[in-house]
């Protein structure tokens, strides 16, 4: 140490290097108790110099940070894991919809290819049908027609009566449409009821094998030969050929001769006639008086006549009402 040196007075020291303007040197370092303490108390001489504004401190008191600090970081949010179900849940709706629309679409194809298929297919029969038609008709005007005379007498035969009057005896058939007050209508011959409707009389009898059913004459055409019965029976209707037969072709009577119901002949068309201003149908069927207002049918069951007159002094030659002209006479048969 050196001599005469006071530490609580370094101007007193000579040191050049230790200024005497104590407003420059600041205060004097606080003076060290023997037990080495720092002493207490304001301290007596100037301030601290302030501290330069660009200078950190080596650690920060507790608070907010100063203006100039950085922002703090954002933590981003985290997503709901609900939403990335409803967008799965989307996707796989999207995908299920995709392949409904696709599935529907194909059937709606293979729908239409179907259509057209069936269509195709019902063409095709129809003209296979109409060729057999064709072929079966040709066959026919060829042969004459194929009648089989069992078949169509087996079915034709509940519909033909015996007509029997206190003066005559003949054959009537029920055809035509149902009368608006029901019953059946019968078509005979004229000539058969002539002289029972001229006596006032309209009752006939309708007979087949045992039985026996009323009837009465309820309409007459004297210049046809025609006359019309009618029943409250309801029994089953022949039908009227839509055309005339041609010549050769079978032909099938039914009638009553000499009062035998049920009489079946066959034979051909043989010829169309003109008598007396009436056009007639010749034929070769064996008919007999009873005949009379019986019908003629072709091989497929229809009336194409009804049988009238017979040559007296010759056989095979019998004539017939065309049903044409019972049509055109009667409305309600056609």
């Amino acid at each position: 140490m050196t001599a005469g040196y006071d530490p609580s007075n370094p101007v007193a020291s000579g040191n050049p290097d230790v200024h005497e303007d104590p407003e420059r040197l600041g205060p004097l370092p606080p003076r060290l108790h023997q037990t080495g303490s720092i002493p207490t108390g304001p301290i007596s001489t100037g301030a601290l110099p302030a501290q330069p504004t660009n200078s950190w401190p080596v650690s920060a008191p507790a608070g907010p940070p100063p203006p100039h600090s950085a922002p703090p970081m954002q933590v981003p949010a985290r997503r709901s894991p609900l939403a990335a179900v409803a967008f799965v849940l989307a996707l796989l709706l999207l995908v299920v919809v995709g392949v409904q629309a696709a599935f529907i679409i194909d059937l709606e194809k293979k729908a239409d290819k179907a259509d057209a298929a069936a269509r195709s297919a019902q063409a095709e029969d129809a003209a296979r049908l109409k060729a057999v038609e064709d072929r079966a008709d040709k066959l026919e005007q060829k042969t004459g027609g194929n009648l089989n005379a069992a078949d169509v007498a087996a079915s034709v035969r509940p519909s033909v009566f015996r007509v029997s009057t206190k003066y005559a005896t003949g054959t009537g058939f029920a055809i035509g449409k149902s009368p608006s007050g029901g019953g059946t209508d019968l078509i005979t011959n004229y000539h058969v009821v002539q002289d029972a409707y001229t006596k006032g009389e309209k009752d006939v009898s309708l007979e087949r094998t045992d039985q026996r059913f009323p009837g009465k004459i309820v309409e007459v055409h004297p210049d046809k030969d025609l006359a019309v019965l009618h029943t409250d029976e309801d029994f089953a209707r022949l039908t009227a050929a839509a055309q005339a037969p041609k010549v050769g072709e079978p032909v099938l009577v039914i009638g009553s001769p000499l009062g035998l119901e049920d009489t079946v002949t066959t034979g051909v068309v043989s010829a169309f006639r003109q008598l007396n201003g009436e056009s007639l149908m010749q034929f070769d069927a064996a008919i007999n008086p009873g005949n009379s207002g019986g019908p003629v049918f072709n091989a497929k069951k229809e009336v194409v006549g009804v049988a009238t007159l017979k040559a007296q002094q010759a056989e095979g030659i019998g004539l017939a009402i065309p049903i044409s002209v019972v049509c055109d006479t009667v409305a309600s048969v056609c």
